[in-house]
C-alpha cells in the first residue's frame, strides 16, 4: 500500500484540497485499496478547524466528494507511517523537516516538484484564489501519479 501524507501550513486549505483532489483520481482510476491518502497540518493554528469553506466550496464546484475534516498536525512518528510527504511550498518542508528531524529515506517532496514548472502553491488564506490552488494541485497530484507510474509504484 503507497501511504501518502499531504502538508500544508494549517491543514484547512492546500492539503486537504490535495487529499480529496488525489482521492478522487486514485478512486476514477480504481485503486483506491493500494493507497492511503491523508493531510496535516505544520503548525497548531488551525488544530481541530474544519476544511476552509473556500475549498469546500471549490471541491463541490468541481465535484469532488470529501468526508469531514478535522486538521491535525504532523506528528515525528508519521515519518515512518507514510511513504510519501508532500508539501505545499518550502516553509512546509522546512517545518516538516525540523518536526521530522531529517529526511534519510528521501520521502519529503514539494507537490509541484512532480511538474514539469516546480514551484511553491500558493496559500488561498491568503490569497482568495482557490481557483489557481486547485489548479495547480491537480498538475501536482498529475505529475505525483506519473511519478508513480513511471517508478513502477502502480
Amino acid at each position: 500500500m503507497i501511504k501518502v501524507l499531504f502538508v500544508c501550513l494549517g491543514n484547512i486549505c492546500r492539503s486537504p484540497m490535495a487529499e480529496y483532489v488525489f482521492k478522487d483520481m486514485i478512486k476514477n482510476k480504481g485503486l483506491e485499496k493500494q493507497f492511503h491518502i491523508d493531510s496535516v497540518a505544520t503548525s497548531y493554528e488551525e488544530v481541530g478547524n474544519d476544511m476552509h469553506y473556500g475549498t469546500k466550496d471549490k471541491l463541490d464546484e468541481m465535484g469532488i466528494p470529501y468526508k469531514k475534516h478535522k486538521a491535525r498536525r504532523i506528528e515525528k512518528q508519521d515519518y515512518e507511517k507514510y511513504n510519501y510527504i508532500i508539501g505545499m511550498e518550502e516553509s512546509n518542508i522546512r517545518n516538516i523537516l525540523r518536526i521530522i528531524g531529517g529526511d534519510n529515506d528521501k520521502k519529503i517532496y514539494k507537490l509541484l516538484d512532480f511538474s514539469k514548472n516546480p514551484r511553491d502553491i500558493a496559500d488561498p488564506w491568503y490569497t482568495g484564489n482557490f481557483t489557481a490552488t486547485y489548479e495547480d494541485i491537480v498538475e501536482g497530484c498529475i505529475g505525483f501519479f506519473n511519478y508513480l507510474e513511471k517508478n513502477k509504484e502502480i
